[in-house]
């Protein structure tokens, strides 16, 4: 399948002829092509921008993930513990108790910028520790997310044009080569008359990143 990019870290689960592996992985700067073995299914929960396991921090985990050893199918280790492995009715109280358990965490400064306060800090330091918390810079989760948006509006049967004046594209070329880099599809292939392509990675809605 094509693999989005994204600028949210997530957990994945998978299982194979009876084997659980879980991974965490990082952000995606980009596009790009990822096996899909048969028989295979998949459960993921996306953290939200600026979520972090301080063990494995996202900054070192851009473009990459880090399985997790000795999953069963009932449970794994992380963090010195062992955990139950989630499900979809579980997934909220599953990411709760890794935040009261201290082995996920936030950085607060995200979420103002988010939100469009100025944090009273330095740009020097708002940089950093934005970096720091998400594994990329303000400017690349707008692109990467108005791009996954523009995706979306697309799919939906909107047109390049009212894409480029929601969005704030420059132009047709400006929305195409970030479609190519972020999505790997142009405007064309995303379309619902558009004949089936290779199955794209979850795409949702996410909301745009104020003054980056």
């Amino acid at each position: 399948m094509m693999s989005i990019a994204t600028s949210r870290p997530e957990l994945v689960i998978w299982q194979q002829h009876g084997q659980v592996n879980v991974a965490v992985r990082g952000p995606e700067s980009r596009a790009s092509r990822a096996p899909v073995p048969a028989d295979t299914t998949f459960f993921g929960i996306v953290f939200a921008l600026g979520t972090s396991m301080p063990h494995l921090p996202t900054s070192g985990l851009v473009d990459s993930s880090v399985e997790i050893p000795d999953a069963t199918s009932a449970s794994f280790w992380l963090k010195g513990g062992w955990w139950s492995l989630p499900t979809y009715d579980s997934a909220e109280a599953f990411v709760e108790r890794l935040v009261s358990q201290g082995v996920l965490d936030a950085d607060p400064l995200v979420a103002d910028v988010l939100a469009g306060v100025s944090p009273k800090v330095s740009e020097r330091t708002l940089q950093r520790r934005f970096v720091t918390a998400t594994g990329l810079p303000r400017g690349d989760v707008r692109r990467i997310d108005r791009a996954r948006q523009a995706a979306v509006l697309l799919q939906e049967g909107g047109s390049a044009h009212d894409v480029i004046d929601r969005l704030g594209y420059f132009d047709q070329p400006h929305l195409a080569r970030s479609l190519l880099r972020y999505v790997g599809r142009n405007a064309t292939r995303l379309r619902p008359s558009a004949e089936p392509d290779e199955p794209l990675s979850l795409l949702y809605k996410t909301g745009t990143l104020a003054n980056a």
